[in-house]
């Protein structure tokens, strides 16, 4: 009879869900930022690479993205029913049944690493396929519920995107595609700590152990002030190697100093409402800052190649 209720209860679960429910597990906020990257990575990579291959690969970025997400809120659906931002997403809302969130997330992986593949070459494919590995299985399965430096290793599988966008083109990896990685990698710590500040209720309800919930909130402003430091650094890395030229320097000279800025501003504030107040603040620019530091990549290669610099 359990059995029977079951069926019963997926059936109606089904039913009632909709398109954009499902499209919701993918998410498509994070999609579109891996995809942006990956495109930058495609874009600045030395040969060129056919139209429909370039359309190709970009669609297989996304779908593997989305199946990365598909298999997140697969696995954590216990988790984000009690956290207020995750609460209505389609599994914890009841919307989706948990193992149909699975079978998704299998088969877009599947399909995306196979295309990309066949479309474009095998090293490509391979980096998405451990990129879908590393968050689904690394992160989310182990890292995330284990150590408070979860979101620092785990931060890896957000970085891949670029890489996997130049090996596309190139079939290889290089230092300009690893610098492109290590600069999301250094700035998903200070972008998720300060989202944990002011959401540290929600990670403590669900009983993860983010590093203010562990460490507390003094050292997790003196651990976003140390990678926000070590992050500026690094993105002025492109223009000494000759990687880029005069527009990207100045876009990370400013908006890498405002990344400091807000990063100093959450450092020297000690009450608790100032503090989290200042800590949505970094959040927020965190995601304009990504955006802008890889717009710039994209607009000097196009100011070099159109010989204006």
């Amino acid at each position: 009879m359990a059995y029977l209720d079951n069926i019963t209860d997926n059936s109606v679960l089904s039913a009632g869900a909709r398109v954009e429910d499902y499209f919701a597990l993918l998410k498509p906020r994070v999609m579109s930022l891996v995809v942006f990257t990956a495109l930058v990575g495609l874009l600045l990579a030395p040969g060129g690479v056919n139209p429909v291959i370039a359309a190709i690969s970009i669609l297989c970025i996304a779908v593997g993205a989305g199946a990365s997400g598909a298999l997140n809120m697969w696995y954590d659906s216990d988790i984000d029913k009690v956290m207020s931002r995750t609460a209505n997403r389609p599994i914890p809302a009841g919307r989706i049944v948990r193992d149909h969130a699975l079978a998704l997330g299998l088969v877009l992986s599947a399909f995306s690493v196979a295309l990309l593949g066949l479309a474009a070459n095998w090293l490509a494919a391979g980096l998405l396929a451990f990129t879908i590995f590393f968050y689904a299985v690394i992160y989310t399965v182990w890292l995330k519920r284990s150590t408070p430096q979860n979101i620092v290793i785990g931060g890896a599988a957000g970085a891949f995107p670029p890489m996997v966008g130049w090996a596309a083109v190139t079939g290889t990896i290089s230092l300009e595609s690893c610098l492109l990685f290590l600069i999301i990698f250094l700035w998903t710590p200070p972008h998720f700590w300060a989202l944990a500040l002011y959401k540290q209720s929600d990670y403590g309800a669900a009983n993860i152990p983010m590093l203010p919930n562990v460490a507390g909130n003094r050292a997790t402003q003196q651990q976003i002030l140390v990678y926000s430091i070590v992050l500026f650094a690094v993105s002025l890395v492109p223009g000494f190697i000759g990687f880029m030229g005069p527009i990207y320097m100045v876009t990370a000279l400013v908006t890498g100093a405002a990344f400091l800025g807000f990063a100093v501003v959450l450092f020297r504030t000690r009450e608790d409402k100032p503090m989290r107040k200042a800590g949505r603040a970094l959040f927020a620019y965190s995601l304009s800052y990504l955006f802008l530091i890889f717009f710039a990549f994209l607009a000097d290669h196009g100011a070099r190649l159109m010989g204006w610099i």
